[in-house]
């Protein structure tokens, strides 16, 4: 552990935690989905490339992925709401049960192997990448939002699965939110403000069960890096726009295609190495 103090290996990883960055942010402008579902799986590939221990991987790529969504959530909110697209009714009718949710999530990620984490990741990421890759850009289940228990049910479903995966509500809560008569754009202002009811709890919880673990890297609080979140953070934000001014440029299922490939390559990755 002691060559993670060396100065040739912190600037290596804080240059590959800007990389990530650059490439959540990008994402993030061009195809609209939430940072974490890039920033875990990046981290996922990054992190035994510096020798973070195999325990602690997955632990640490949720912590860090959740803190750097906290920022980028209430700044994405405070611009949907000024526009005027946000849901605010179903909002208040989903967030108790999401942060419910939130809670159950961050419970398994602090107490669950690391393996069952990634399981969990490439799994959802595996669904993700199929209703990207294989529905409409305006596929629809039903017209409108189900009523009570399954209304709690499913914000239940968006927190924890979002907890555990390290993602803001977008990934998992526009599709939802769109499958159930939602429109694309408050579909995503509402989503928007899933991240902050997710990260926030989320982050604190990680960064308490982290404190104290041995195998933790340098400038790790709990199992939050803050190399990772001082870079991740102000790069994403400085990548999102060249996203989008490519997003107007390609074909926005074109778009969703692509993606929907690389989340299933890499999903299969994390697959191959737990059962190797």
């Amino acid at each position: 552990m002691e060559h993670m103090n060396d100065p040739v290996w912190l600037a290596g990883l804080a240059a590959a935690m800007a990389l990530t960055g650059l490439l959540s942010g990008t994402l993030a402008g061009l195809l609209g989905v939430g940072g974490g579902i890039v920033i875990v799986p990046v981290l996922f590939l990054v992190f035994p490339l510096f020798s973070v221990p195999e325990a602690i991987q997955m632990k640490l790529a949720v912590g860090t992925s959740l803190a750097t969504i906290i920022p980028t959530s209430i700044q994405s909110a405070r611009k949907h709401r000024a526009k005027g697209t946000m849901d605010v009714v179903l909002l208040r009718q989903l967030w108790p049960s999401i942060l419910v949710g939130v809670a159950v999530g961050t419970l398994a990620a602090i107490f669950v192997r690391g393996p069952v984490l990634t399981a969990v990741f490439a799994v959802v990421s595996l669904l993700v990448a199929a209703n990207m890759g294989f529905s409409g850009v305006d596929f629809r289940l039903r017209d409108r939002f189900p009523a009570e228990p399954l209304r709690s049910l499913i914000g239940g479903l968006i927190g924890t699965v979002s907890a555990m995966m390290g993602i803001g509500g977008g990934t998992v809560g526009v599709p939802i939110l769109s499958m159930f008569g939602a429109p694309i754009r408050a579909a995503v202002a509402t989503a928007s403000v899933f991240g902050i009811i997710i990260s926030i709890p989320a982050s604190i919880g990680l960064i308490y069960a982290g404190l104290g673990n041995p195998l933790l890297p340098p400038f790790s609080f709990g199992y939050v890096n803050l190399i990772g979140f001082a870079l991740i953070v102000p790069s994403s934000m400085l990548a999102t726009p060249w996203g989008v001014h490519l997003a107007h440029t390609i074909p926005p299922l074109a778009l969703k295609r692509a993606f929907a490939i690389f989340l299933a390559i890499t999903a299969t990755r994390m697959i191959y190495t737990l059962v190797t």
